[in-house]
């Protein structure tokens, strides 16, 4: 039994590893086929590399094609600084705690979840 890594294109009976993600703007008639989404979205579509180049759109509508580099292995050199940079800056800053919270009650009033994420590759 084989393992596969990612996920699968969306077209019928397509057994491909998807390696773009076709979205479409109605409002626009446009359809924007770029890389991979991060996560799976119930209005887009993945597609496998054979898919993807055979796409063809209703008479009318516009097609984006963002650059997909199959040799792009994630973020780049800048993107890594900018995002410690962010953490850094966020950490340095001093919290005024004028009334005692607990930690838990201190994320509620925040109103956010953990602000980094896994993401398999």
């Amino acid at each position: 039994m084989s393992t596969r890594y990612g996920r699968a294109c969306s077209r019928t009976s397509c057994r491909l590893t998807a390696t773009m993600t076709l979205t479409y703007n109605y409002a626009d008639s446009t359809a924007v086929l770029g890389p991979l989404a991060t996560f799976s979205e119930p209005h887009a579509y993945d597609l496998c590399e054979k898919h993807g180049e055979r796409l063809t759109v209703p008479n009318g509508w516009n097609v984006i094609k963002a650059s997909i580099n199959s040799h792009d292995n994630g973020p780049t050199h800048d993107d890594l600084m900018a995002i410690a940079d962010a953490v850094r800056e966020v950490g340095s800053k001093e919290i005024s705690t004028q009334s005692p919270q607990s930690s838990a009650s201190a994320a509620t009033s925040l109103g956010r979840r953990g602000h980094l994420r896994a993401v398999p590759s």
